[in-house]
């Protein structure tokens, strides 16, 4: 189950003294501003963003195919986990999508069997070992090992082809230091903890048309291939996104103020002994 808390601001105005208001604008438009704490598991399967015409098997049984259909081990996982779909965020085209905070959590993609760091953390694991082709009409992945990634869709079911164009976050592309990106409906695009490693938060604009945001995560057999290999995932990442809201600025160090206010004070000091 996933756990999606939502707060709604559309203006903010104070009047004591002055009389003060702030709204989020676009073209001339009111945008409203919108944040969610939400619970991605490792489960949550980005390719079945969408997929309300879908049936998720049993997790004892293989999917059935041809047709849409993720790939399961051979053999029974420890887990024996079911695939998920993704939860979902409304937005409007135009809408500037924002992590508050850097996301947390860890997700085992290794049968519950691996050591510590078979854990990934929001950004995945390694610079360039995924790539995963296309399910459907929701494009492939490439980039990091099992990292939060999303995907825009505007209110049809993305059934069917052609898929939009790969997005290519290793280092010979976009990277994972990208500041924004608009990719456009259906195209799945990395979103990691949502910073970059210069702790600049990363801007992710919805297309037009487009009316929900789906946070999943991609995986398959090796991270390569047809999307799949989810039934032995463990744990989940957490993330509070924001819609047309900027990330809260870091609240000054009391200790800096501390020696801010004696430095002010010493300066002060002298320029009175140098009237005296």
């Amino acid at each position: 189950m996933h756990n999606i808390h939502m707060r709604t601001f559309v203006s903010i105005s104070c009047v004591l003294p002055v009389i003060c208001s702030i709204v989020v604008a676009f073209n001339g438009a009111i945008a409203k501003a919108d944040s969610f704490s939400v619970t991605v598991d490792g489960t949550d399967v980005i390719f079945l963003a969408g997929r309300t015409d879908v049936t998720v098997p049993d997790p004892s049984l293989p999917w059935p195919g041809p047709g849409t259909h993720l790939i399961r081990h051979s053999f029974a996982t420890p887990e024996e986990a079911q695939e998920t779909f993704p939860p979902m965020v409304s937005v409007t085209g135009g809408d500037v999508v924002r992590v508050l905070d850097p996301a947390i959590g860890g997700i085992n993609f290794f049968n519950g069997f691996g050591p510590p760091l078979s854990v990934f953390g929001p950004s995945g694991n390694t610079l360039a070992g995924s790539n995963l082709t296309s399910l459907d009409g929701i494009s492939g992945y490439l980039g990091p090992q099992g990292p939060l990634t999303g995907v825009f869709l505007n209110d049809t079911i993305p059934s069917t082809g052609p898929a939009p164009a790969t997005l290519d976050f290793t280092p010979g592309g976009l990277t994972q230091e990208f500041t924004s990106i608009a990719p456009v409906l259906r195209q799945i695009f990395f979103i990691g903890d949502g910073v970059t490693t210069g702790d600049v938060f990363q801007e992710f604009t919805a297309p037009a048309g487009a009316t929900r945001l789906f946070l999943g995560i991609p995986d398959g057999f090796g991270f390569g291939g047809a999307p799949g290999a989810y039934d032995d995932n463990d744990g989940a990442y957490t993330v509070f996104i924001g819609v047309n809201e900027l990330p809260a600025l870091p609240e000054p160090n009391s200790a800096m103020l501390a020696v801010s206010g004696l430095l002010m004070l010493s300066a002060s000091v002298r320029r009175r002994r140098m009237l005296v």
